[in-house]
């Protein structure tokens, strides 16, 4: 079984999305559930995250997620447009 954690700030971001979007995210975090290898890995001071892009709204979306394969857990750190969202994974 899966364990899907959320930190406090993705829970921040959830709660100021609108319903639609909420759904277009549930659809996205349900896709890594399945397949957490969906994602693409980042390189340097990033190297601990996996990207999934998505749409939402008809603008792409970008989910970062680090996956534990020997404990089976998804965390979900953020979630945004790509404007400043590296930046702000990095602040993270």
């Amino acid at each position: 079984m899966m364990q899907v954690l959320q930190t406090p700030r993705f829970s921040k971001q959830l709660k100021k999305l609108k319903r639609n979007q909420k759904e277009a995210l549930d659809k996205a975090v349900k896709a890594v559930v399945e397949n957490p290898l969906i994602g693409i890995q980042k390189q340097g001071d990033l190297h601990y995250l996996r990207v999934y892009k998505f749409t939402m709204l008809r603008q792409q979306a970008l989910l970062a997620y680090s996956y534990d394969d020997e404990k089976i857990i998804v965390t979900l750190p953020g979630v945004g447009s790509h404007e400043n969202f590296y930046r702000d994974m990095k602040r993270f």
